[in-house]
């Protein structure tokens, strides 16, 4: 078996053992998904594939982790991954919009509606008072910026936790294989690495089982996404500002609509599933068109 297969199986297996590991503890321990339990869990989750990368590069294999794009050499494409969630929340919002029986709220009540279930009537009345005092526009200008500036810092600390594994090892590894393929493979990898936190209640809490293939669509059509800016870049850094800012800015959508559901709704719904399907088209055309080392469309390294 040839080297770079064999060390990504390690990987997968080691880190899949891992995560899931961690959830089947906490829930042996008779623990409820639910803040603030929830979120300190699924950080920790975020955290695992970094960890196994270290132990497999650093120890196992005893190859140096700048192989893997521990770069912080900035260029124009650490931008392009900082403003990129930005776009991918505005056009899921937009596409949203056409879905039936999704409709504008200026008044965020459909956004206050889906939180009835997960938080006190107090609080729920508290977070109405707080989002309502403010003029829609500087919400909007106020959620983005705090949205940016958690991309760049604690947001991305967490999301270079995966990043390090799926950008970083995985797809150093599968270089060999082609854009596409490599891109498949770690899209679907990435996705039912989820699948536990889904099936918890994370992203589609009302539709735990159906989330489970939501989120690996999702993955699947991010992950070209992700694997190109990481090969422009140079840097796995570059990714988990990408990947944190996303994070960070994935709600902002679901605070306009009234109706709809998680299945169909924000950025991991049918409205951001499609807008990924347009970026990825974006990507192709600019790959083909306007690039000056093409990359989608040539069987070249993906680590450079």
């Amino acid at each position: 078996m040839p080297t770079n297969i064999q060390k990504s199986l390690i990987f997968i297996a080691a880190t899949f053992l891992l995560n899931y590991l961690l959830i089947i503890v906490y829930l042996a321990l008779g623990k409820k998904w639910e803040a603030p339990n929830s979120v300190i869990v699924s950080s920790t989750y975020m955290l695992v594939p970094m960890l196994v990368t270290i132990i497999v590069q650093k120890f196992l294999y005893r190859d140096s982790l700048r192989m893997l794009g521990l770069s912080f050499s900035l260029n124009w494409w650490f931008l392009v991954a900082w403003l990129l969630p930005g776009i991918i929340a505005f056009l899921s919002l937009g596409i949203n919009l056409l879905v039936p029986n999704v409709q504008y709220s200026s008044d965020f009540s459909g956004f206050l509606n889906s939180l009835k279930s997960v938080v006190k009537p107090e609080d729920l009345q508290n977070i109405k008072s707080d989002i309502t005092a403010i003029p829609t526009p500087i919400f909007i200008v106020m959620n983005v910026v705090q949205s940016l500036i958690a991309g760049l810092t604690i947001n991305a600390l967490f999301a270079f936790g995966e990043e390090l594994g799926w950008r970083g090892m995985l797809q150093t590894q599968l270089n060999s294989l082609g854009f596409w393929k490599s891109s498949l493979i770690i899209g679907l990898t990435w996705g039912i690495w989820h699948a536990p936190l889904i099936l918890l209640g994370h992203n589609y809490p009302q539709h735990p089982k159906i989330g489970v293939l939501m989120m690996t669509i999702f993955t699947l059509l991010l992950s070209p996404i992700f694997a190109y800016i990481k090969i422009k870049s140079q840097s796995v850094i570059a990714i988990a500002i990408l990947h944190g800012t996303l994070n960070a800015i994935a709600g902002l959508p679901l605070l306009f609509i009234k109706g709809g559901n998680d299945l169909t709704n924000g950025v991991t719904g049918l409205a951001g599933l499609i807008t990924l399907v347009a970026i990825n088209i974006s990507f192709l055309v600019y790959d083909f068109f306007l690039a000056k080392q093409p990359i989608m469309l040539n069987s070249i390294s993906l680590h450079r």
